[in-house]
């Protein structure tokens, strides 16, 4: 501890702890030790007396009868923020139960963070199994534990260090008050907790974008549950993030055989069904994001409106016309738009981009140099003696999935292409280069039809590599998953905490100018609890609707659902489906009174938007 932090210490027994730290910091004016007890009691105890005085001797302050579930109330701690809380072995007294600690522990966390400072430190030490973190050496089961990570949460803080207590470095410290006796806890292999404050969930919001596309302004909201991934800035010149750190290690590496050409321009995040439909073949329309301009943009040829309301009213009338009936063409404004947003026309609608595979297209055609017999590459740059060149690009793409450990519906893809000739083997020494980067993290090639699958566990695919024949050349095609790599790279143990707006994250990467050691956790150990939700379905039931409202109830707090049961009613065209919903957040401070209330949020939001009915 620095000598100039304000530290509080709680349910001291005979202060020979507060005294030893006074003493051992060297100057202590900004201790405050504070036990439950009154005065003349505490001061019975052999050696309380003698280390009271070591106290204020040493410039702080002694409190008699503060509760520490009360802190808040207390007059004396009343205008007084600490840097350091600590609570050396709480326990109720006498022969209390787990419930009761566990309820203290509670109690005192909720009082303990009205006096804690914004980056302030939360000490307790507990002896070996009453935490029931992995780190007890003796771990009890879940339900014989006082759940210490679970108490703390109610409280908006996680566990962010454990480590031993070292009694015997506090000169004369002697424990006591075990079983509200003067006898001392078992302290082999206890441990200290250190906690502190989480971010607090944000609540997404649908935010509204405009993008020129085609060469015309159109304006679209982004759906509340994706809001949170765009205008992040990972891939930034002078990003620190993990993903833009993998993608420097791999593009460095290339280099070596490869001249890269990436692209500077952002790229809109918004491409036509035509776009998708030429470019990107293979991805299934069920895996996007359908957009649709803003209505009071609207016109429709059909009905002859011509102003904003009658464009509404058009729009109100006409929400299930027929393709022949809803006409997109340029209205007054000059601006192409559309009446229908049920209307299944390739330049009717828009898609969040799936894959960056449009946008490179785009690139590729503008670029005057690109010729598969010339290259402008360096004579040191070459591959089998032959010059070669890539062109690369890389940004966030969204995908529709259900919410499941490692689905993601957004992710930081690097796409990469190149025309070379057939007898340099570029297919071949590209993916050779690849696996030596990627083999050391358990990437694995798998020969597909159509090229070849990255493969890895857990998450399972997170890349391809293709290839297509055009006469003497060929092009040679790289889409990997950035996201899944930087998880793979730093051993994250969820690729949820790559979009984390807590501080400590990032702080963990501002040394690191390549891949290295695996990532500390700035929450350890944090809970995870299972609610279920069963409901009646009518014949209209989108189930990828249901995913994506519980992405924006519960924060992303959901790492997995799974139906466990459906149920046909013989009398009613009704389903009901019975969901499991796991909630598990590396990221913030998620406590079951909190994961309660974001059931009840989804509840409320299937009722009124889904319209259906919870049973």
């Amino acid at each position: 501890m620095s000598r100039s932090m304000s530290v509080l210490l709680v349910g001291e027994g005979n202060f020979s702890f507060s005294a030893a730290l006074c003493s051992l910091q060297g100057s202590s004016q900004m201790v405050t030790a504070t036990c439950l007890q009154p005065q003349e009691e505490t001061l019975r105890q052999e050696g309380a007396s003698d280390n009271v005085q070591t106290i204020k001797d040493s410039g702080g302050r002694v409190l008699f009868e503060v509760d520490s579930t009360k802190l808040g109330e207390n007059v004396s701690l009343q205008g007084h923020i600490f840097d350091r809380v600590i609570f050396n072995f709480p326990h109720c007294g006498r022969k209390s139960g787990v419930k009761k600690n566990r309820q203290l522990l509670k109690d005192f966390f909720l009082s303990c963070v009205q006096l804690l400072a914004e980056d302030g430190e939360i000490h307790i030490s507990l002896c070996n199994g009453q935490g029931g973190t992995p780190a007890d050496q003796l771990r009890r089961e879940r339900h014989n534990s006082w759940q210490v990570v679970a108490m703390a949460a109610e409280a908006h803080l996680i566990l962010s260090d454990v480590r031993p207590f070292q009694g015997e470095e506090y000169q004369n410290y002697k424990c006591t008050g075990y079983r509200s006796q003067d006898k001392g806890f078992h302290l082999e292999n206890a441990l200290l907790h250190v906690f502190t404050r989480s971010v607090p969930f944000s609540c997404p919001q649908v935010c509204k974008v405009e993008e020129v596309i085609e060469g015309q302004k159109v304006q679209y909201n982004i759906p509340a549950e994706l809001s949170d991934f765009i205008s992040r800035g990972f891939l930034s010149a002078d990003s620190i993030h993990p993903v833009k750190l993998v993608q420097d290690f791999l593009l460095g590496s290339l280099h070596e055989k490869w001249a890269v050409s990436m692209a500077t321009r952002t790229p809109p995040f918004l491409i036509t069904a035509k776009q998708l439909h030429t470019c990107c073949p293979d991805i299934k329309n069920t895996l996007c994001y359908w957009i649709h301009a803003c209505q009071e943009d609207l016109y429709c040829e059909a009905c002859s409106s011509t102003g904003k309301d009658e464009g509404q009213e058009c729009f109100d009338k006409r929400r299930n016309c027929a393709n022949s009936e809803c006409r997109t063409r340029k209205g007054l404004n000059g601006k192409r738009s559309l009446c229908c947003p049920d209307c299944e026309g390739e330049t009717a609608r828009f898609v969040l981009r799936p894959s960056l595979g449009p946008q490179m297209e785009e690139r590729l055609t503008e670029k005057e140099e690109w010729n598969p017999g010339e290259t402008t590459v360096e004579d040191n740059q070459s591959l089998n003696g032959v010059k070669s060149l890539l062109f690369g690009i890389s940004g966030v793409v969204f995908h529709n999935v259900p919410v499941s450990l490692w689905s993601q519906p957004a992710f930081h893809e690097l796409l990469l292409t190149g025309v070379l000739p057939k007898k340099c083997e570029p297919a071949k020494v590209l993916q050779q280069t690849l696996e030596r980067l990627l083999d050391p993290y358990g990437v694995s090639m798998v020969i597909e039809q159509g090229g070849v699958h990255l493969m890895a566990q857990p998450m399972g695919l997170i890349g391809k590599v293709r290839t297509s024949d055009t006469s003497s050349h060929l092009r040679v095609t790289v889409s990997l998953n950035l996201d899944h790599l930087a998880v793979l790279v730093f051993s994250l143990p969820d690729w949820r905490l790559l979009w984390s707006h807590d501080p400590r994250f990032l702080n963990e990467f501002e040394l690191r100018p390549s891949p290295g050691s695996p990532f500390t956790p700035f929450s350890l150990y944090p809970e995870l609890f299972s609610f279920d939700i069963s409901l009646w379905t009518g014949t209209m039931w989108d189930e990828k609707k249901f995913h994506a409202l519980v992405r924006e109830a519960t924060c992303g707090a959901v790492e997995h659902v799974k139906l466990i049961d459906r149920f046909s009613h013989p009398d009613l065209s009704q389903t009901s489906c019975c969901y499991r919903l796991i909630y598990h957040s590396h990221t913030h401070a998620l406590s079951h009174t909190q994961a309660l209330q974001f059931h009840k949020r989804l509840e409320s939001l299937l009722s009124s938007r889904l319209e259906v009915t919870i049973r």
